[in-house]
């Protein structure tokens, strides 16, 4: 496959994927607030809220594997830049805040996809690490 043409199925799944975790997430009672925060550190997929805390979504879909093995300590690092990058600019330091991942496998385009969530999948990193 061209790499043009991958990377147009890659967003499309992607796409699918982010709407198909902020469904489940809703059917599980939390609130999406947001979807697609971007700095220059990169982009948090979902921003919902659990009750009093607010969570940063890491969505991974893929066709077979284990998605959120693709969750590497680079990509933390970033997404905990985004995140205080998000907290600082809404004047929401002090709020209870979590990072969660959303695994999607979807290995048949018409059949139902696996979800699996994994709640707080990790603890704030790098230099920009803030209190929860």
């Amino acid at each position: 496959m061209r790499p043009t043409l991958r990377i147009f199925w890659n967003r499309l799944l992607g796409d699918r994927g982010e709407r198909a975790a902020a469904k489940f997430l809703r059917r599980r009672g939390m609130r999406v607030l947001l979807r697609g925060y971007r700095t220059k550190w990169g982009e948090i997929d979902l921003i919902a809220r659990d009750g009093n805390t607010l969570v940063f979504v890491e969505v991974k879909a893929r066709r077979q594997g284990v998605p959120a093995e693709a969750v590497t300590p680079e990509k933390e690092r970033r997404l905990t830049l985004t995140a205080l990058h998000f907290l600082r600019k809404y004047g929401l330091l002090e709020a209870r805040s979590r990072f969660d991942i959303v695994a999607i496998v979807w290995p048949d385009q018409r059949g139902q996809p696996q979800i699996e969530h994994f709640p707080n999948a990790f603890e704030t990193v790098g230099r920009g690490q803030f209190f929860r």
